[in-house]
């Protein structure tokens, strides 16, 4: 790439950056109502975002193979789903769930299988 093209590269990324920060104070300034429907996609985007990481992650998984007679595939996911789940439902805490969840998934393929 040229300069030319490095410098308007890098107005684009800082133009949309500065953009998607100052946009929501704009259209949605202090002391005026939230609309319900931006206030629905508050409540419910990021369960459903995370929801499709979930089917994405297991989409390969094959539970016969997993519990088969020898077979070791699906195990190391099922293993970190679990543990999200439940240091979720004890810790209330995301970063934590996804944090154990990703150790005992790199755990498990790194070392164990």
């Amino acid at each position: 790439m040229s300069d030319i093209q490095i410098m308007i590269t890098i107005l684009c990324a800082l133009g949309a950056t500065v953009i998607t920060r100052f946009l929501p104070y704009i259209l949605f300034p202090e002391g005026c109502a939230v609309p319900k429907f931006v206030q629905y996609l508050g409540r419910f985007l990021a369960p459903a975002v995370f929801g499709l990481l979930v089917v994405y992650c297991l989409r390969n998984v094959d539970l016969v193979t997993a519990f088969a007679a020898g077979g070791s595939h699906g195990i190391p996911e099922i293993a970190a789903l679990l543990v999200v789940t439940v240091s979720f439902i004890w810790k209330r805490s995301m970063m934590l769930s996804m944090a154990a969840g990703t150790v005992l998934y790199m755990f498990l393929v790194q070392v164990v299988f």
